[in-house]
């Protein structure tokens, strides 16, 4: 489809669904309306309750929580245009981030995102309250978020969910490992009498990034008051790129005469610079949430989710200069794109119910992600011009099956109330597989580049272009066991003063071995809506099976500010048992360690105004991230140290080496404030107001020395560079300003946010030589997003939108790479380097059967 016939779409879309469903009564539009206004006027923390933070038998309020904890509500996932849930809590959580493009290799399709300054692996999720699993990929070329192994967000269907609680405070004594950064907490639909379609395109302002996504659930009683939630969530989005014009002099080798070549003057200039944008994503997932009431003292459950993700992307292109584009093959260059075809599901079964007074929850998750990498429009040049195009790179497989038992019950001893008693038992196996690829996609050919052609007489670069495939020795699968008990007390010593404590106690059959963590908690109402709340706790998170075992080549480009152009690598990443990493000074992985304190003050001053500030600090001992690069360009000093290491274990020369360590501790010290009102503004609707700010910043307060092995060698373990990632990468500050007005058939969402500046560091320390700097510090942006809906009956209602309303890009201050013309706006922008979006979205409510 092209970019007009897009523009047509949207608007005749638009055109024809608010005059084809322009029928409806105008006493049916009015009592719609007036229900709306209501229920958002009532939408207070006075209402609001929560299942996340504290557990027992009664049920906490927002307001009366000892635990700062955020509520996004099944509308609010509505309002943002674009769909995928990574999006939606980027514009919705204020300690959230998501870098705009952020790295290579498989982090275009599961990008890596930030929460209290924490990688994205740092943080607990749990759908209904058990586990979700993680990805089988690993963000192995993010710089934000490097290393991680997070849960891919965007594999839930938004379509399944009712509402999102995000605990912001550590919770490992309560919910195990990972928890450090917090708990979200996603609660799935369980409607029963019919549910609602949304149907959504849009556009980005310059024409591209077209995307469908149609979300629809449907609910049907069963027996009992159970019910049974279908719902199915399908996402599509084209590729766009803000990349410039290639400014180097020449792309195709001069003529044997020393003139250009004739085809400078045809050649697309921005062609070569297309990895610098979005991908060609497509999402397809199912899923359900049921329950069935037994009798009165016991209740079956279950909930799937299951997805398909089809995604490539240019991560690479080549130069019709480059030695690797055989003419045969590429006489005018190529771009090299990689594919995934991953493969998501979790499907839980449980039952709760009473026993001897005890609430009980038993339940058993089982999980799987497995990816499917390959390599197109690509080239093993060693193997000259007979090389395939197409190669099979690896496949990327995680298990995992988790059992939980519950048990929980009020004990009377004397106080305020009664003292909630929970305990519970946890059992984990995991599984992670890594496969090799096609043995042409490894295998290095002798192949010379003939008479008669530029380069003639060399050996092509081996390997892949682009990127590289897992040979046998990169191949290899571990497994390991968790068991964990743990328990959970709290009580109200006076009407106005709770205290509750959780220990935990957790056993890995791997090197994690054994962990142990803890958290008290207190909550004192000083005034009658006015509190103060605290928390003290330590944590953990155990290396993920992918970081233990995690090896891959690949190739990686850095930009240098001496030549103008991005520096072209291979790069391998060891494990760390692997001989040739222990010969470069790499160690058994740790589990991480945390401490977490906060503590903060809420307060209700009048009616359906809630306030609340948290202060926060967490010291993570012993985190884990991908080293630096060990090695430098070849013929340095560096390389020529790292090839006489490696090149005795097999290894090809001149590859820079990467792998796993605890290199570093740092403290995460930040603020949250949050402010809600709501009010109900009579024969004007009702509106809504709500400012949320957040602010964290993370300091490294102990660097690992350098292993001995590579000390005089000038290369570092983790490097300028990567620390700049680890503090500097992501904004200080975000600001969020959101206002829901709802007036009869109407309803307005705007939403301003302010993302505070960060710096993209270059790998060298200015102080050390400002010529071959190339930091980059980018000022603060205001962005906006307004979506206006008109009800056009009870059961239809046609949604016009904008996200990033007045097309604000990161400043234009990235180093340009003259090669590709990719750089311009750098790379960690929080709010993307795509422009302004703007979309139509039609709902229809369907009823019950």
């Amino acid at each position: 489809m092209s970019i007009h016939a897009k523009h047509r779409f949207l608007l005749t879309f638009t055109a024809l669904t608010a005059l084809g469903l322009g029928a409806a009564s105008a006493q049916a539009q009015q009592q719609t309306a007036e229900n709306s206004d209501r229920d958002l006027a009532a939408n207070s923390a006075t209402e609001t309750v929560v299942v996340t933070g504290v557990r027992g038998r009664e049920r906490r309020t927002l307001a009366d929580s000892p635990v700062p904890i955020d509520v996004v509500s099944g509308r609010q996932l509505q309002e943002n245009g674009r769909g995928a849930l990574k999006e939606v809590f980027q514009s919705l959580i204020p300690s959230f981030n998501l870098p705009g493009v952020n790295g290579g290799g498989t982090s275009w399709a599961v990008r890596a995102t930030t929460i209290r300054g924490l990688n994205g692996d740092q943080v607990l999720y749990l759908i209904n309250g058990k586990r979700r699993h993680t990805t089988a990929l690993i963000n192995n070329l993010a710089r934000v978020g490097n290393g991680g192994v997070p849960v891919d967000l965007d594999l839930i269907p938004v379509a399944a969910i009712d509402h999102v609680e995000v605990l912001r405070d550590g919770a490992a004594a309560q919910y195990g490992s990972d928890a450090i950064a917090g708990v979200i907490n996603i609660i799935l639909k369980d409607g029963a009498d019919g549910g609602e379609s949304n149907s959504t395109v849009g556009l980005n302002y310059q024409g591209d990034g077209f995307s469908a996504h149609e979300a629809a659930d449907y609910g049907v009683p069963l027996p009992k008051d159970g019910f049974f939630n279908f719902a199915l969530d399908v996402r599509s989005s084209a590729p766009w790129y803000r990349n410039e014009a290639a400014t180097t002099a020449h792309l195709y080798n001069l003529l044997p005469d020393g003139s250009p070549d004739p085809r400078e003057a045809t050649i697309d200039r921005t062609a070569f610079g297309h990895p610098y944008g979005g991908a060609d994503d497509k999402i397809g997932s199912l899923s359900y949430n049921a329950e069935l009431p037994l009798d009165p003292d016991v209740t079956l459950y279950s909930f799937t989710t299951a997805s398909h993700r089809y995604t490539q992307k240019n991560t690479g292109s080549f130069l019709p200069s480059n030695i690797n584009s055989l003419p045969e093959i590429y006489p005018n260059g190529f771009q090299a794109y990689r594919v995934i075809n991953e493969y998501d599901f979790q499907t839980t079964w449980g039952g709760k119910g009473e026993l001897a007074g005890w609430n009980w929850d038993l339940s058993t998750s089982f999980a799987q992600d497995y990816a499917n990498l390959d390599g197109r429009g690509t080239l093993n040049a060693t193997l000259g011009p007979s090389s395939p195009t197409a190669f099979h790179l690896s496949r990327h497989d995680f298990q995992q099956w988790t059992n939980t038992l519950d048990v929980t019950r009020p004990f009377a001893i004397g106080l305020a109330a009664p003292l909630d008693v929970s305990f519970g038992i946890e059992h984990r196996y995991e599984w992670f597989q890594i496969g090799a690829g096609d043995p042409l996609a490894y295998e290095i050919g002798n192949y010379v580049i003939p008479p008669g052609q530029p380069h003639a007489g060399l050996n092509p670069i081996p390997g892949l272009a682009s990127y590289a495939a897992a040979a046998p020795g990169d191949a290899g699968q571990i497994e390991r066991n968790n068991f964990a008990g743990y328990v959970d007390l709290g009580t109200n010593i006076t009407d106005n003063w709770y205290v509750g404590a959780a220990g935990r106690f957790e056993h890995y059959t791997d090197s994690s071995g054994d962990a142990k963590s803890g958290k008290v908690t207190t909550r004192y109402e000083f005034f009658p809506g006015y509190a103060l709340r605290g928390t003290v706790s330590n944590g953990f998170r155990a290396p993920s099976l992918a970081q233990e075992i995690f090896s891959t080549p690949t190739f990686n480009g850095q930009y240098n500010a001496l030549t103008g152009v991005n520096d072209i690598y291979e790069l391998q990443v060891l494990p760390v048992n692997r001989p040739a990493a222990i010969a470069l000074g790499a160690t058994p992985l740790k589990p991480e360690q945390s401490q977490n304190y906060s503590a903060g003050i809420t307060a209700q001053p009048i009616q359906n105004l809630d306030l609340s500030v948290d202060a926060y600090q967490i010291n993570v001992h012993n985190r884990i991230l991908l080293s630096g690069n060990i090695g430098g360009l070849p013929g340095s000093p560096q390389q020529n140290f790292v090839n006489s290491i490696i090149e005795p274990y097999g290894l090809t020369p001149d590859t820079i080496i990467q792998y796993y360590t605890n290199a570093v501790s740092t403290r995460t010290r930040g603020l949250d404030a949050v402010a809600d009102y709501a009010m109900d503004l009579s024969d004007y609707g009702g509106l809504t107001l709500s400012t949320a700010y957040s602010w964290n910043q993370t300091e490294i307060t102990n660097l690992n020395a350098t292993p001995p092995v590579l000390q005089g060698h000038g290369i570092a373990l983790v490097g300028y560079q990567r620390e700049g990632d680890l503090t500097l990468a992501t904004p200080k500050s975000k600001l969020l300003f959101t206002g829901d007005w709802l007036y009869r058939d109407f309803g307005v969402h705007l939403q301003v946010t302010r993302y505070g500046s960060y710096t993209e560091r270059g790998t060298v320390d200015p102080a050390v030589n400002p010529a071959a700097a190339s930091d980059r510090t980018y000022t603060p942006k205001w962005i906006a997003n307004l979506a206006v809906t008109y009800n056009v009956n009870e059961t239809v209602a046609l949604t016009v939108g904008a996200d990033n309303l007045f097309d604000t890009y990161p400043d234009k201050i990235g180093p340009v790479d003259a090669n590709t013309g990719m750089g311009q706006y750098g790379n960690f922008s929080p709010f993307g380097i795509s422009g302004g979006f703007y979309y139509t979205r039609l709902s229809l409510k369907l009823g019950a059967l």
